[in-house]
């Protein structure tokens, strides 16, 4: 179901845009998307929540979608568009529901922010790697210096890149190669609403200076640490099948981390994409958390 409004609010000089379902005046709850998506792979789980009686408020990413691209990408600039666009909707805490790279920004954020927060629900979303031992000042700035050549070197050569064209088919095989457990037909679904009819084919509208991890300074590690602290009540959801685009966190390695009360719940034969593959099975899990709209 598309969205029921579309619009796009200014994050300092970047326009971010914002997908709507359900009700404007009913409460709201945020619904983060991951790396290399955008808002519109809400299609399906997002009227779910919204017919359970939630305004749901979900965001392209800058680079993603249709929300501007960037000279530099990173960590704190989502952080802030995300601060932009909760406070153009609400000044109250509310729920938030993240997946992925979407699930860790919103852990980032709860654990600096807290009050933003009435709930955080985590799918998929929770890096998990073996926390490498420390490297005196001296080494740490080499390796500074390195990631900043690497960073330019790339930089150059997709100045001037643009995204490869091709059918519609095209991309949704190129996009099944990463979801390879989502249908061919929701594929396509994608391809319509994440990528444009251009006079030589389609193409994700994504930029293409965008690269998987350039995040910016930030290690996948340093997410999982922040749990314990988190106030607000916490709902983590992983698939246990593991994809190319997952985190492949394990459940014992979330089990010591949780907040006081906090849950996680594994979904067997489900991959990256639990809100995707199981859409009702999900959404009712996170409404009976929320225990319904207020």
């Amino acid at each position: 179901m598309a969205p029921d409004r579309d619009y796009s609010i200014a994050a300092g000089q970047v326009n971010i845009a914002v997908h709507e379902w359900g009700a404007e005046t009913a409460d709201p709850m945020f619904l983060v998307h991951g790396g290399f998506d955008f808002a519109r792979t809400y299609d399906v789980f997002a009227p779910l929540l919204a017919r359970a009686g939630w305004r749901v408020v979900s965001w392209d990413q800058r680079g993603h979608g249709d929300s501007d691209h960037t000279e530099l990408y990173s960590w704190d600039g989502d952080m802030r568009d995300a601060m932009a666009v909760m406070d153009s909707v609400t000044s109250r805490p509310a729920p938030v529901i993240g997946h992925s790279k979407g699930g860790a920004l919103m852990i980032q954020l709860a654990d600096a922010q807290p009050y933003r927060f009435s709930h955080l629900i985590n799918m998929d979303g929770i890096p998990y790697r073996r926390r490498i031992p420390d490297v005196s000042d001296h080494e740490r700035t080499r390796m500074m210096a390195g990631d900043v050549q690497r960073w330019l070197d790339d930089r150059r050569k997709v100045s001037q890149a643009s995204r490869k064209p091709g059918t519609l088919d095209d991309l949704a095989r190129r996009r099944g190669r990463m979801n390879p457990r989502l249908s061919h037909e929701w594929l396509c679904h994608l391809v319509t609403v994440g990528a444009r009819h251009d006079a030589d084919g389609w193409r994700w509208k994504i930029d293409p200076a965008m690269r998987f991890g350039g995040f910016g300074p930030w290690r996948p590690e340093w997410t999982i640490t922040r749990l314990p602290g988190l106030p607000m009540p916490f709902f983590g959801i992983l698939g246990s099948e593991l994809e190319e685009m997952g985190w492949g966190t394990l459940p014992r390695h979330v089990a010591k981390y949780l907040p006081d009360g906090g849950r996680c719940e594994v979904l067997d034969n489900v991959g990256h994409f639990v809100h995707i593959e199981q859409p009702h099975l999900v959404s009712s899990m996170i409404l009976d958390f929320l225990g319904g709209a207020s």
